[in-house]
């Protein structure tokens, strides 16, 4: 046999889904190290200031130029068209100019060998004293052929036209005719577009014509008068160079846009970094070496502004918390220095009570032991002399009263004892390899008696051999203990279930009665010390020295049991353990 001693909790424990674990499991290296890994990775995904800076002055400046570039193209494209607007009116007016003059001279004559004359114009040609011919124009045929040339050389070309045609050359085309057909119906005098055509692009100007009075010499038979619309002259500008000139200006504003961008960014970046980067980052470095303890890193930083009343803040409670921290060392000092004085004392103080129970509660035992033998004597000699000399009378019923109120004193003792030695860390274990199904019977046996006034039947249920590694007193107490409270609460005529079950880690033993349930808030009371459910019986020491001696022996005790439902189940359990040396027989 070894003899073992219980000590104190050795590491912290909590409560989880009813069962204590050790502490240490949650903070074992491999979490731990995870934990550091994943706060590792967040740290790395932070976006650091100047960098938050410049992405967001980026793309402020961004959009700014972007909306700025737009409307200035916009402005640029429509100031360019307007040009082109004012040039083809111009060319209008020119061609009307010309038409006019020509027509208020009745034409012009112009020389030429093989043109033929107009069919349409009196005395349409003339020959001069040397023989040449020569053409008499009016002003249509002038503005066609001036269109003509024009649309050579490239610059620009016009087309005159009219809805009611004498010529058919000057028939119109889709957007003259529209034109031509708005004239008519009401006051629009002009119109323009952008067309495209397989050449290019072209600006379109047409405006119409009125009849004046010049005009009634050629067009009087086709029932026109003074005002009304003749016809209209188109021009049609090439807008390729516009737009070639729009798409420079557009490059150009878009290349200064991102020099502009750049700049700023850079100045920006430059003055952040000088005005507000770097007075923070000594903030910064001035509180990492005030958390670390060193008083003489901190100091104001002078800026002239914000950072600096900032900064001048944070040197001021760096001060106070120093002074208070100081302040706080003291009376920390002082208050430990009172702690460990009273707690010398409640040590001293424990000792003695300890002490003082030890010693009480042998002095106890001594004379309510030679009281117990004293009354079993003196029962023994009534019971002798009652078969002598007949009825003693009630003296052995009080003889029983005295013997029994003994039996309890020298339990309490004993359970006093008990608790203050589990309490105090000095309970002794006498460990060696139990036996538990013949324990079990044997305690069931003792157990008779009481259980025959009630008429209570024991059910046993395990497997035999099994064997624990365990102070066989200490457990046959915790088993009377169960078993008798089992047979108090338990109704007549009922069964109480033993039963031990093993596994890999450990081996239950678990006793069930048919008594009432148990309330959830009165589970955990029970197993308090002085705590009894019925305050008529016990003293409240049973269930509270069993859990202590459960526990020295690296188990656990517990019960399971509802309110309303018939039956409670008490069990404990004891780790399994290698078979001692003694019972392998070495």
């Amino acid at each position: 046999m070894r003899s073992t001693k219980a000590r104190g909790l050795t590491s912290i424990a909590i409560l989880k889904n009813g069962k204590l674990s050790e502490k240490r499991d949650l903070f074992n290296p491999p979490a731990m190290q995870k934990l550091r890994y994943r706060f590792k990775e967040f740290r790395a995904l932070r976006i650091s200031l100047s960098l938050k800076f410049i992405i967001g002055t980026g793309v402020a400046l961004t959009v700014a130029m972007g909306v700025t570039l737009y409307f200035l193209s916009m402005k640029h494209e429509k100031l360019v068209l307007n040009q082109v607007d004012l040039q083809a009116k111009a060319l209008f007016k020119q061609i009307v100019l010309t038409r006019k003059w020509i027509a208020d001279h009745g034409g012009v004559f112009v020389l030429s060998s093989s043109e033929k004359p107009s069919p349409y114009l009196s005395e349409p040609e003339i020959i001069d004293l040397k023989g040449r011919k020569y053409i008499k124009e009016s002003p249509a045929m002038v503005t066609k052929e001036l269109s003509k040339y024009a649309k050579k050389e490239g610059v620009y070309w016009f087309h005159i036209t009219s809805l009611k045609l004498i010529n058919p050359e000057n028939a119109p085309d889709e957007f003259e005719r529209d034109a031509l057909i708005e004239f008519e119906k009401g006051p629009a005098k002009e119109s323009s577009s952008v067309v495209k055509d397989g050449t290019g692009y072209f600006y379109r100007y047409i405006a119409a014509l009125y009849i004046e009075e010049s005009c009634l010499k050629c067009h009087s038979h086709q029932g026109y008068k003074i005002g009304d619309v003749r016809g209209a002259i188109s021009v049609a500008v090439p807008m390729d160079y516009a737009f070639s000139i729009i798409r420079s200006e557009r490059k150009g504003l878009m290349l200064a846009s991102l020099v502009s961008i750049s700049i700023l960014m850079l100045v920006l970046y430059l003055m952040m970094k000088e005005l507000v980067l770097s007075p923070v980052n000594k903030l910064k470095l001035s509180m990492n070496k005030f958390s670390k303890g060193e008083k003489t890193g901190v100091s104001v930083i002078r800026t002239g502004d914000e950072l600096e009343d900032l900064s001048r803040s944070f040197v001021d409670m760096a001060d106070s918390l120093t002074e208070y921290h100081s302040g706080l060392e003291n009376k920390i000092k002082d208050a430990t220095k009172s702690l460990a004085e009273a707690n010398e004392r409640l040590t001293e103080l424990n000792e003695k009570k300890s002490d003082f129970i030890a010693k009480v509660s042998h002095e106890l035992r001594t004379p309510l032991t030679s009281i117990k033998g004293a009354m079993d004597y003196l029962t023994a000699k009534l019971s002798m002399l009652s078969k002598t000399h007949g009825d003693t009378g009630d003296i052995p019923e009080f003889f029983d009263v005295i013997k029994n109120n003994a039996d309890r004193l020298i339990r309490m003792v004993n359970d006093t004892l008990d608790l203050e030695r589990i309490e105090s860390g000095m309970f002794d274990l006498e460990q060696g390899d139990v036996s538990l199904l013949p324990l079990i019977k044997e305690v069931i046996t003792g157990f008779q008696s009481l259980s025959g006034e009630k008429r209570i039947t024991f059910k046993i249920t395990s497997s035999p051999g099994i064997i624990v590694y365990a102070d066989e007193e200490r457990i046959r107490q915790v088993l009377i203990n169960l078993l008798s409270n089992a047979i108090k609460h338990s109704p007549e005529e009922t069964t109480i279930n033993v039963a031990v079950r093993e596994s890999a880690e450990k081996i239950t033993v678990s006793v069930t009665d048919e008594g009432p349930g148990i309330a959830f808030e009165l589970q955990e009371k029970i197993f308090d010390k002085f705590y009894t459910i019925d305050k008529r019986r016990g003293t409240g020491l049973g269930l509270a020295i069993c859990k202590g001696i459960i526990e020295a022996h690296r188990g656990e005790l517990g019960v399971i049991s509802r309110e309303g439902e018939k039956g409670s189940t008490f069990y404990f359990t004891l780790p399994k353990a290698e078979i001692s040396p003694l019972s392998r027989g070495d």
